[in-house]
């Protein structure tokens, strides 16, 4: 059995891992415990004698794009992001060590019995072995890293407390907030977007020409390039593999173990939080489950129930709907009772240390291996699959032996050895997209490599190999009009466009500062007036901008006509229809939240202020040291 101290610092983690999870923080993804090396050509900075390696960097956006596409011209911005923290770690590090300030066993443990009761049972640890598969599930996280990012969080919430203890909400800034929150006004308003308009210009022929003589140097055309390719197709290779009964009872056979079904049930439940509340509060919890279990006994509809009543965010809105689960997965009592009930059946109160549900299975099912008959479909396809691609890239590999082993080789005799598909791009520039070809990096540098008669090894892409050979080049020139006429088009259209809004934004606002009726004016000039909800400073206008870009909106009284208003490329224009003011008499029952925002706020402005200065002493004094030279060439991490 592990010890108190080892069970604190193995289970603590599930808690920090939520807040991540919840906020989103892209450079917050966990990674191991920091290296100590020496810096070498991989660091990218230092903090006293610990770096932060551009493998480090790599790693955390790596695990990044396994949750969430990331669109390669953001990876750069990501990475910067994941630096920036990774340093802050390794600065709170440095900085408790000198101040003594350290995360304890006892504190782990505290933490985890609030925050992952599955930890334990009753008050026993429930096992490293389960511990680490419910980390592995949860999270999928190892251990090691899991306990790590605990650590930091623990840590820089430590500091959170040091820094911002102190803080308190005065009056005033409590009668801001109240203000802010409550004093609304409603908005006639019309948004110009100079993009709606572009396409009701046309630009005469005299006008393009003087645009494009105007602006003759803005329109150089770039090396272009025309590609002949041949390719491996996947797909048509897909199409004609033929998969026979026995390789499919083959692989069935040799991967039997996941067609074992275990028993399981598909389960509801509604859920009434006690996480936290005094023996009083649970009571009155007991009270109102009661009578949801009353309705639901009666026949409710328990889905409907369920969104309306349950506390549990993960199956709320999905009206209470777990999936299917199997022994070993939750907690022992709600496992006990969901295992004991009969397809249809409801339970009664369930109390577990998250607080009371009432349970209802869907449907239930004994263990069993699920037959061939039943899954062969399911093998048939990413069997093919894998048989295609491993015969291409067979293929691949003897068409790179045969350009290694004959320079010489054209792409047509590679052809019809290989019975290549042969196609031909447009002329493209390194900037254009070549989607025929995916799109590819590697595909757009060896074009731009290659010099006309030889041929690129074979190049991986989502359609299957191709083999590159350049047919033309076309050099860098100065365009004539005819080769760019769409461009300049778009671009004159672009800048009326503008003008066009200016225009248009400064006559509305002008005519009803005169005197006329704001949507009489709005639709003589071809606008489409619109009128708001109230809204707050915290509030906003779809489509349109936040209360805090209309703050000036504020200041106005009803009729009153702001001037127009830059967001962006586009124009706005309105007028006050009415004000609504704060009512005091809300003021005491809003003070609790008033007070947390405020608190809030001036906590992470602090927090903020903390972390600049911190950051600046280290440099001041030596501790910290960015490579900016490596961070720049490695920014793409490729």
């Amino acid at each position: 059995m592990a010890s108190e101290s080892t069970i604190g610092k193995r289970i603590l983690f599930g808690f920090v891992v939520a807040l991540l999870a919840g906020g989103m923080l892209l450079y917050l993804i966990p990674q191991g415990p920091g290296t100590s090396d020496a810096a070498g050509t991989d660091t990218v900075a230092k903090v006293g004698d610990e770096s932060v390696t551009m493998a480090d960097v790599r790693q955390q956006l790596d695990q990044i794009e396994q949750r969430n596409q990331v669109p390669k011209q953001l990876e750069g911005l990501y990475a910067q992001q994941i630096l920036k923290q990774l340093v802050f770690q390794k600065e709170l590090d440095y900085e408790a060590k000198r101040l003594n300030i350290t995360v304890s066993d006892q504190e782990r443990a505290a933490r985890i019995k609030q925050f992952l009761p599955t930890a334990f049972n009753g008050d026993s640890f429930v096992g490293i072995d389960r511990y680490t598969q419910e980390v592995s599930a949860r999270f999928q996280l190892t251990v090691p890293v899991f306990e790590e990012l605990i650590r930091q969080g623990l840590l820089e919430e430590k500091f959170r407390q040091l820094v911002t203890d102190g803080i308190s909400a005065s009056p005033q800034e409590l009668q801001e907030e109240f203000r802010d929150r409550n004093e609304k006004v409603k908005l006639d308003y019309v948004l110009i977007r100079p993009e709606d308009l572009q396409l009701k210009i046309t630009p005469t022929d005299a006008e393009v020409k003087a645009e494009f003589e105007k602006n003759r140097a803005k329109y150089q055309l770039p090396e272009r390039r025309v590609v002949r390719y041949g390719l491996v197709d996947v797909n048509q290779l897909r199409q004609n593999v033929h998969i026979t009964d026995d390789q499919l009872k083959a692989r069935y056979q040799e991967n039997i173990a996941q067609y074992q079904v275990p028993s399981r049930v598909h389960v509801q439940h509604i859920l009434l939080n006690t996480v936290g509340k005094t023996d009083a509060e649970v009571e009155e919890i007991r009270k109102k489950a009661e009578d949801i279990l009353a309705q639901a006994k009666k026949g409710a509809n328990f889905t409907d129930l369920a969104k309306k009543y349950s506390e549990d965010p993960g199956s709320k809105d999905k009206g209470g709907d777990l999936g299917f689960i199997v022994q070993g997965q939750t907690v022992p009592e709600f496992e006990k009772t969901a295992f004991s009930l009969q397809k249809g059946q409801i339970s009664d109160l369930v109390k577990t240390q998250y607080g009371f549900h009432i349970i209802k299975v869907l449907e239930k099912e004994d263990a069993h291996t699920k037959p061939f008959e039943e899954v062969k479909d399911s093998i048939r396809a990413p069997l093919m699959l894998g048989t295609a691609d491993k015969e291409a890239s067979d293929t691949a590999d003897q068409i790179s032996n045969e350009v290694r082993q004959s320079p010489k080789t054209s792409l047509d005799d590679l052809a019809k050895q290989f019975h290549l598909v042969i196609s031909e791009t447009r002329p493209v520039a390194a900037t254009d997209q070549l989607l025929e070809l995916g799109n590819s990096k590697e595909i757009k540098d060896a074009i731009f490599r290659l010099n006309p008669g030889e041929l690129s090894l074979p190049i991986h892409t989502d359609r299957g190999y191709v083999v590159l050979s350049v047919k033309d080049i076309q050099p860098a020139h100065p365009a004539t009009l005819e080769e760019v006429r769409d461009k300049v088009v778009s671009d004159l259209q672009k800048e009326k466009a503008l003008q066009l809004a200016i225009v248009n934004s400064e006559e509305l606002s002008r005519r009803v500062r005169a005197g006329e009726k704001f949507d009489a004016v709005a639709k003589s000039l071809g606008l489409d007036p619109k009128t708001s909800d109230p809204i707050a400073r915290d509030g906003s206008i779809p489509s349109v901008g936040s209360g805090k870009q209309l703050i000036a909106a504020f200041d106005l009284k009803p009729g009153d006509v702001s001037a127009p208003l830059s967001l962006g490329s586009n124009r706005v224009v309105y007028q006050v229809v009415s004000k609504e003011e704060p009512n005091q008499a809300d003021y005491e029952k809003q003070l609790k939240d008033l007070t947390q925002a405020v608190l809030q706020n001036k906590r992470s402005v602090a927090f903020d202020a903390f972390r600049d200065a911190l950051d600046q002493r280290l440099k001041k004094d030596g501790k910290l040291k960015i490579y900016q030279d490596k961070i720049k060439s490695g920014v793409d991490l490729s």
